[in-house]
């Protein structure tokens, strides 16, 4: 197949490429924004057009969440628009979703059925993004994630073992649910659905397996990497949110696994393996 990347330069893109030797039998194109505009659909349909392709992998999203609510407009342009001009290409998309289309609220890990409700304009962008999707796109597979992270670009591994060295104390709330989904894992069964069998058109849920707060996560990544911070615990209200975040946010993975017949590793073993690599690699 001729496969598509759009946000290659991010941390799910990166982990894409870092797999492409593996799945030689394909022919990658791999974009950012600086190749390939998906708000521009005259632009998205050339692409296509003239590349042949066959499947695209969206890893493109406008992800800040603060900034998104002062500006709603440009983060449904990506979000949202941007994902539609791909899915009126006529190609095969995967397209990759999030937690924060619930409303953060639950009290049990949540199925791809479940009644959604987004508290945030983040969560709004990516809703209508999946809607829109859906109804442009017949085969589309949408993967929802959360708490991404890699050795790669900005994320909360990154920036807890910098300030970890930088301070003696950090203050991390322990009132928030979920589970961390390491890149690598979520492009491996990215992968997987690519060269399934069958194409499994619709939703799932992707995160590693277990459960913790913000605060268990930072107490992992401090002690993988040998770091001797305080880490306090605090609650959400001491904590100067711009913008609410989910207290709840547990996913239910049973149709993904039962789907595509992966397991799915725990997430402080994903987390070990992502501390190595930080640890052997300069990014």
């Amino acid at each position: 197949m001729k496969i598509l990347v759009t946000g290659s330069n991010g941390q799910l893109g990166t982990e894409m490429r870092n797999l492409r030797t593996a799945h030689a039998q394909h022919q990658w194109f791999f974009t950012d924004v600086a190749e390939l505009d998906i708000t521009d659909r005259e632009a998205v349909n050339a692409f296509v057009r003239m590349n042949g392709i066959d499947l695209i992998v969206n890893c493109a999203a406008y992800t800040n969440v603060d900034r998104a609510e002062e500006d709603e407009p440009t983060a449904r342009l990506i979000n949202a628009q941007a994902v539609e001009n791909l899915a009126l290409t006529g190609c095969r998309i995967i397209h990759i979703s999030t937690d924060y289309v619930f409303s953060g609220c639950e009290s049990v890990p949540c199925r791809e059925d479940d009644p959604v409700a987004p508290a945030t304009a983040y969560g709004r962008t990516k809703l209508e993004g999946e809607r829109l999707l859906l109804v442009a796109c017949q085969e589309a597979i949408i993967f929802r994630t959360a708490w991404l992270y890699s050795p790669y670009g900005n994320n909360f591994v990154k920036t807890m073992l910098r300030l970890g060295n930088e301070r003696d104390e950090l203050r991390v709330v322990y009132d928030q649910i979920g589970t961390p989904t390491y890149a690598a894992d979520l492009a491996r069964v990215i992968m997987t659905a690519i060269e399934a069998p069958e194409w499994h058109a619709g939703i799932y849920h992707f995160t590693n397996e277990g459960v913790c707060s913000w605060y268990d996560f930072t107490i992992a990544i401090l002690r993988m990497a040998e770091t001797d911070c305080r880490v306090v615990p605090i609650r959400s209200e001491e904590y100067a949110y711009r913008t609410p975040r989910p207290h709840y946010s547990v996913l239910d993975k049973r149709k993904v696994k039962t789907t595509f017949g992966i397991d799915i590793p725990y997430w402080i073993d994903s987390l070990s393996e992502c501390i190595d690599r930080l640890v052997n690699t300069i990014d």
